[in-house]
């Protein structure tokens, strides 16, 4: 298992090593020792996640308020999605850039993103499965999106893919729009969450 940060600050891809034979495949996909050494501090799993999407189905971006906010590790073991972290954090450096992984079952990776970072994901395969801990339990009153679309991020979505969003994900403000509202945590808020965090590991 290899880790590298992403252009995203506190976030990473991990280059998983399948093992095979005539019976089939075996993947470690998750290792708290590896990711630990590398972001500093343990995932706290407080719940796990799987979504199974159509092609062209685009999830995100999503991210949670902070303090807790919500740090995920994501992993697609079927299928194949266009992984996307976006930092929201503001007064971040990297505030509002970007970067995209290529999840799939032929060469298996995962993405971890830390709290206040955003996350979206696009299937670009029918039956895409996502599987994701989580660091803390959803909470509908602390948790936001921006749109996928919005034109001043310029997300890297693929241009021979038809988007189906939910409605939550249509409706969803601009970047711009969500930093005007007060919606966005900022890198201070965050920054203190990974001090409490590395502190208690």
């Amino acid at each position: 298992m290899q880790i590298r940060e992403l252009a995203v600050r506190d976030a990473y891809v991990l280059d998983l090593v399948p093992h095979g034979d005539a019976r089939g495949r075996f993947t470690e996909w998750y290792r708290a020792d590896v990711l630990s050494r590398a972001v500093g501090y343990g995932l706290p799993l407080a719940q796990a996640n799987h979504s199974v999407s159509a092609r062209g189905v685009l999830r995100g971006v999503h991210f949670a308020l902070v303090p807790p906010g919500q740090a995920k590790y994501v992993y697609c073991p079927a299928g194949r999605v266009l992984d996307v972290v976006v930092d929201v954090r503001v007064g971040s450096p990297t505030f509002g850039a970007h970067d995209a992984v290529v999840l799939d079952s032929e060469q298996p990776r995962a993405v971890h993103l830390a709290e206040g970072l955003g996350h979206a994901f696009v299937s670009l395969a029918d039956g895409s499965s996502v599987t994701y801990l989580v660091s803390s339990g959803y909470d509908p009153d602390r948790e936001f999106g921006i749109d996928p679309l919005d034109p001043a991020l310029g997300l890297p979505w693929p241009a021979d893919v038809e988007f189906e969003l939910s409605a939550k994900d249509r409706q969803a403000p601009t970047l711009e729009q969500a930093r005007e509202q007060g919606l966005l945590p900022t890198m201070e808020q965050c920054t203190a969450r990974y001090a409490q965090l590395r502190a208690s590991d």
